[in-house]
């Protein structure tokens, strides 16, 4: 036997034992082989790698910090997952955890908003597919740009879409216009308007956090970045989210001249569910600037991120007006 059809052997046993249940006393009659040479070509599709077992530890919370975060900040819910030996594990971790819990979230939902970038992708590839076309999935603000790359704005959309069987609607135009008059109009237009009109009445966003270097990796923003944050003082940038940026303290930096195409921030603000999902301990100060501002309902992010923000917020005390 060539080593092409050891190999497809050997998976057919396994398959049978692992997925279909079968006994080896089963196995060897279907097979027409002793128990022992159904044991042996069990053990080597394990040793070979063929066959992988793991066993998936149970995701575990810290109630103690989860309790001082919504104190702390006036949130809905804190989600902070314990900490695991390895990078890799936590990013697992959070993400399994917050899919879990927007999943929840979307089966009593009529519109849900993304936003894009490989947080909200990994979140969405952890849903468990299940039909549900009562949903809507909508952008609310414009195309990062980031045409063809798999995490750009649109196909996040229509991924999490298809994973619900769900209908989706995009706001086919880049996430800043300087032309104010242009940008006004566009929101006005007839093939828009259903967008704009349905992600006013979303009940549920979910996104990752940004910050400025994240939107100097598009050359287009970058080139014209003085235009889109026009007066804004760049050294007070602490975050990004929904297109705009904030300081340490949560303010809105271009409330006043905002080119961002999309919803207002005021109605991204009646939003019931804005849930931030936070990896890295790079993005605790802006995560605790969008806590002070109010701009996110619920986080999920594990004790390294929380407690890195815990120490952001000593060393950056809200200043009285």
């Amino acid at each position: 036997m060539n080593d092409v059809k050891h190999q497809e052997f050997l998976a057919n046993i396994a398959q049978d034992f692992y997925i279909s249940k079968m006994t080896v006393t089963e196995l060897s009659q279907k097979y027409d082989l002793s128990r022992y040479l159904i044991n042996k070509s069990l053990d080597e599709a394990l040793s070979s790698g063929l066959v992988k077992i793991s066993v998936a530890t149970p995701i575990t919370r810290n109630l103690e910090l989860e309790m001082r975060f919504k104190k702390e900040f006036g949130i809905r819910d804190a989600f902070i997952i314990k900490d695991s030996d390895t990078p890799n594990d936590n990013n697992e971790n959070i993400i399994e955890y917050a899919a879990e819990e927007i999943q929840n979230l979307i089966r009593k939902s009529r519109v849900v908003g993304l936003t894009w970038g490989d947080t909200v992708l990994s979140t969405i590839a952890h849903f468990q597919t299940q039909f549900k076309d009562d949903v809507v999935f909508t952008q609310f603000v414009g195309d990062n740009m980031k045409y063809n790359s798999l995490s750009g704005a649109t196909p996040i959309v229509e991924k999490a879409a298809t994973k619900f069987g769900a209908p989706y609607l995009t706001m086919p135009g880049p996430l800043y216009i300087m032309n104010n008059d242009a940008r006004i109009a566009l929101q006005k237009e007839p093939a828009l308007f259903p967008a704009f009109n349905t992600a006013s009445r979303m009940d549920l966003l979910f996104t990752g956090i940004g910050t400025l270097s994240s939107v100097d990796t598009i050359p287009v923003w970058k080139q014209h970045q003085a235009e889109i944050f026009k007066g804004v003082d760049l050294e007070q940038v602490a975050g990004m989210l929904y297109g705009r940026p904030y300081d340490i303290n949560g303010n809105i930096l271009n409330m006043t001249d905002d080119k961002t195409f999309g919803i207002s921030v005021d109605n991204i603000m009646t939003t019931t569910h804005r849930i931030g999902i936070v990896k890295s301990k790079f993005k605790a100060r802006a995560l605790l600037g969008a806590l002070r501002g109010q701009l996110l309902t619920e986080v999920v992010t594990n004790e390294a991120v929380a407690n890195r923000v815990l120490l952001e917020e000593n060393e950056n005390p809200v200043i009285a007006q």
